[in-house]
């Protein structure tokens, strides 16, 4: 047993120990949020994290110091005789000192703990104090879902927390009093001291008061309930769990007034018959009735009695989801695409991406990494004006990768190699005669062929973090900071930019030593004072730091300013799983709203946020609780606002959720005679589903073509396409969603039966099995479907990649609309052949900034007998299949490449 005079100090260690490992990190956390200019954001957490937490502390310490020293006073007459104590207890003489040493470190050492859990809950407190209407009530209490999201999380939070600790306590209480013989256990029964007959009774009223407001708080619960047919109170939870849960609180207010009205009374059978009655009506209510009310009345005519609880989970699932707001038009899809149209949507044709993400990134990773320490981690999608023209690119970073490097030195890591440099990018049909893509943005340092020019190519903040020892290094230091590689030479650079945390002096560098645990940052003679340091440099984990209360996205995307810097956006989300009658999605909730875009220079590692949807009321909370944090999005650059975009991760979650919830009608969404899914494509052998893509095209009934995400559908358990989803990005329409109905009396192909009419096409097959067999990996790309005037256009790339040093190029380009199948070297050639545009027709609408390399000669001789063959082949293929329509369109190409083959040849 220890000494009682080093108890203090030894309880006095652990405290200061456990105040030293949270102060250190968060003095160097404050010294980031001043570098972010974010200060009033740590100190609001940190105030609130410091009220509960001392406050949380204090109450559980005193409410268990009091009462354990209230059981443990030795009072005279309170006390029984100690009789022969059958469980073996030691003498009070013994207990009673070694309750009164430890009662009190005791006590701090659990409201310590306890504090560090009520510090934890800063958020739902915050959340509760700053509350904004949603304007919309519950349908079935008449309350503002306000209360569901903001308050009623608070209120459970409470009520957990009281039960936790009125329990615990009644359970210390109840030892002690054994122990001190205020309570024994004997042959005839237990006996209770008339002390600790009125303490234990008076906390069990307590905890049974609580428990009441326990059952008062669940019958809100049950409007996320997920135990019927939908989310959300149904028929049983509404006529059985709800009445139940109502008598089971006032039960439980009644057993409270039995305890205190047993406290002057001996023996405790009123108390246990009014314990056994709420227990067998809790087990009854909550569990026996509704059951039986299931099985009996619900389950043989589900639909009727269901139906109400089902129009309320459609009405609120498509609120939480936004799916309110999507505007529903026909789209006719039908197969009377000309040339002529094609040439009046040429900016459509221009912009269809030839480029998928994988296979580009192999190809940039063999093309530009340059550096073996060089990576490029993702291909981004974004649209740039160029020459006037709206023009969609794809583009990549070049960025440092830790674990490539030539040596992992301490000094390497973090004073030598501290960014990366430049970027990639082409747009995204043009290819080279080599089948490589094109590039308008390449090398170290970037070289520019058009007007997009990079002028601050340093890469400070961005997508990689070191894996190792954490991810921070030092600039403006003593080393030579490595900034370009140049030949068989290195060119060096000195940080100028904003970022990072001044050094300033040797306690600083003491105090970022202790907090990254590398001693090597004290011992280093090229750490000066005037030296920064950076850390959270991670895009991702800079935001989340800045803003810990909204969900973002995994997929920030590179926009390159008209001064040629390099700005990182990314997608931050506000979430919910407390609104009512909503359908949740695993591991989100069932309420997201994309209320914020953030955006992070790349060598500066400036934080800014900015409202995409101000009406949305959880942001409304967030920005009442910061006051600064974010700003409007008018407020974002010029220069940067036409390159937000939709994310196609929200688009995703509300893509999924609209293939079930684009049924209205109760009856059809219960028999789910309507449901759709994601279409599904195989991708490296594997069938996956197709994920939203952009394009940029004219939607139906507008003037002008606009950056656009899209998704198709397909039937429950069907392959042909039944609809489309577009996602609007440009100026005042951004955010719109339109959903396009195809025609249910006829059959409009999906990307899984195209797949396979591309398998089954004699003449394609041949040439993939012929590549195939010469040691080739053929990679077939992305099927996307692009809607034109009113027709539906397929186009489907195909790389071609060696089984050693693997360098996919576009070999093909297949191209279909109905029943017509065509598979060229490019786009333009493949839908030549398809609408029979020869010679001048094809001149017209194919440009040199269309695809970068030359184009088919069609004017001459041998290129018109090479199609007049391929029509031939297909023509008889078509035959083959007794596809009689598509046999006579081929037939009639056919006729006209022979006409103009005739008119050559005089």
């Amino acid at each position: 047993m220890l000494p009682r005079s080093l108890i203090g100090p030894i309880l006095v260690v652990f405290v200061l120990l456990n105040v030293a490992g949270q102060v250190l990190p968060l003095y160097t956390d404050y010294l980031w949020f001043q570098e972010v200019k974010l200060v009033s954001v740590f100190t609001t957490v940190l105030g609130l994290k410091l009220l509960l937490g001392i406050g949380g502390g204090l109450l559980v310490a005193l409410l268990l110091y009091l009462n354990v020293w209230l059981a443990a006073r030795p009072t005279s007459g309170d006390v029984l005789v100690e009789l022969e104590d059958p469980l073996g207890l030691p003498s009070r003489l013994v207990i009673e000192p070694l309750v009164r040493k430890f009662l009190l470190p005791g006590s701090l050492v659990l409201g310590f703990l306890a504090a560090m859990q009520a510090a934890s809950q800063w958020e739902t407190v915050l959340r509760f104090l700053n509350a904004q209407p949603f304007n919309a009530l519950d349908p079935l209490f008449g309350r503002d879902i306000s209360f569901y999201v903001f308050r009623l999380p608070f209120l459970e939070t409470l009520y957990g927390w009281a039960m936790l600790l009125l329990g615990a306590t009644l359970l210390l209480v109840l030892a002690t009093y054994v122990l001190h013989r205020g309570v024994q256990i004997t042959p005839q029964g237990p006996m209770v001291a008339t002390r600790a007959r009125t303490h234990l009774l008076t906390l069990g009223a307590l905890l049974l008061v609580v428990k009441a407001g326990g059952y008062y708080l669940d019958t809100f619960s049950l409007l996320t309930s997920v135990r019927g047919i939908v989310s959300g109170a149904g028929f049983s939870d509404i006529h059985a769990t709800l009445p139940a849960l109502r008598i089971l609180a006032i039960l439980a207010l009644i057993s409270a007034a039995v305890c205190i009205w047993q406290i002057g009374r001996q023996g405790f059978r009123v108390v246990l018959v009014a314990l056994g009655v709420l227990l067998a009506a809790n087990v009854l209510g909550l569990g026996v009735v509704p059951n039986v009310m299931q099985r009996l009345r619900v389950v043989p005519n589900e639909m009727v009695a269901e139906r109400p609880y089902i129009e309320q989970n459609i009405k609120y699932t498509r609120m939480a989801y936004g799916l309110d707001r999507i505007k529903e038009e026909e789209f006719p899809a039908e197969e009377t695409l000309r040339a002529e149209d094609l040439r009046k949507n040429d900016a459509t044709i221009k912009n269809i991406r030839l480029w998928d993400r994988r296979p580009l990134l192999v190809t940039y990773a063999q093309l530009q990494e340059i550096r073996t320490y060089y990576k490029f981690v993702d291909v981004d999608n974004d649209r740039y004006m160029v020459d006037g023209q709206l023009r969609q690119v794809m583009l990549s970073a070049r960025e440092l990768s830790y674990r490539n490097l030539p040596s992992r030195i301490w000094i390497n890591e973090r004073l030598t190699y501290t960014h990366g440099y430049g970027i990639v990018m082409g747009p995204v049909n043009r290819i080279t005669p080599e089948g490589l893509p094109d590039f308008w943005i390449k090398d170290i340092p970037p070289a520019s062929a058009g007007p997009i020019k990079v002028t601050r190519p340093e890469i400070y903040y961005g997508e990689i973090a070191n894996d190792v020892g954490g991810d921070y290094v030092f600039v403006k230091t003593r080393a030579q900071e490595l900034d370009y590689p140049a030949g068989d030479k290195n060119v060096y650079t000195s940080y100028t930019g904003q970022g990072g945390v001044p050094v300033q002096s040797v306690f600083r560098k003491m105090l970022f030593a202790l907090r990254f645990g590398d001693i090597k940052i004290l011992l280093s003679n090229d750490i000066i004072g005037e030296s920064r340091v950076m850390y959270h440099r991670e895009i991702e984990e800079r935001v989340k730091k800045a803003a810990p209360f909204i969900q973002f996205d995994r997929d920030p995307y590179l926009v390159v300013g008209q001064d040629g810097r390099l700005v990182w956006i990314i997608d931050g989300y506000t979430t919910s799983d407390k609104f009512p009658y909503s359908e949740p999605v695993r591991g989100m909730g069932n309420y997201i709203r994309n209320s914020v875009k953030a955006v992070v220079d790349a060598y500066h590692g400036t934080l800014a946020f900015y409202l995409s949807e101000p009406a949305d009321p959880v942001v409304a909370t967030y920005a009442k609780a910061f006051p600064g944090l974010f700003q409007p999005l008018s407020a974002m650059p010029a220069d940067l606002r036409p390159h937000i975009r939709y994310p196609q991760g929200m688009f995703t979650i509300q893509a999924r959720m609209y293939a079930t919830y684009h049924m209205q009608d109760p009856q059809v969404f219960y028999n789910k005679e309507d449901l759709w899914n994601i279409p599904k494509h195989m991708v490296e052998g594997q069938e996956r589903e197709m994920e939203p893509y952009y394009t940029i095209m004219r939607l139906l009934g507008e003037k002008a073509e606009e950056f656009v995400l899209l998704s198709p559908f397909n039937p429950s358990k069907k392959d042909n396409m039944i609809a489309c989803m577009a996602a609007r990005n440009d100026g005042e329409d951004y955010g719109k969603l339109i959903a396009y109905n195809f025609p249910k009396q006829k059959l409009i192909y999906g990307p899984r039966q195209i797949d396979a009419r591309i398998d089954q096409d004699s003449v394609i097959s041949q040439q993939l099995t012929l590549w195939s067999q010469r040691g080739s990996q053929v990679i077939r790309g992305s099927m996307l479907a692009i809607p034109i005037e009113k027709s539906l256009l397929y186009v489907q790339p195909l790389y071609l990649a060696a089984e050693k040093g693997s360098l996919p190029e576009l070999k093909r380009v297949i191209v279909s609309m109905g029943n017509q199948i065509a598979m060229e070297e490019n786009l333009e050639a493949s839908l030549a052949q398809l609408f029979g545009i020869g010679g001048k027709a094809l001149s017209r609408m194919a440009t040199p900034s269309l695809t970068g390399q030359p184009q088919p000669q069609e004017t001459g001789v041998r290129g018109l007998v090479d199609q007049a063959w391929q029509q031939y082949s297909r023509a008889q293929e078509l035959l083959r299949q007794g596809n009689f329509a598509g046999y006579g369109e081929e037939v009639k190409r056919l006729e006209a490449t022979l006409k103009t083959l005739r008119e050559r040849a005089k």
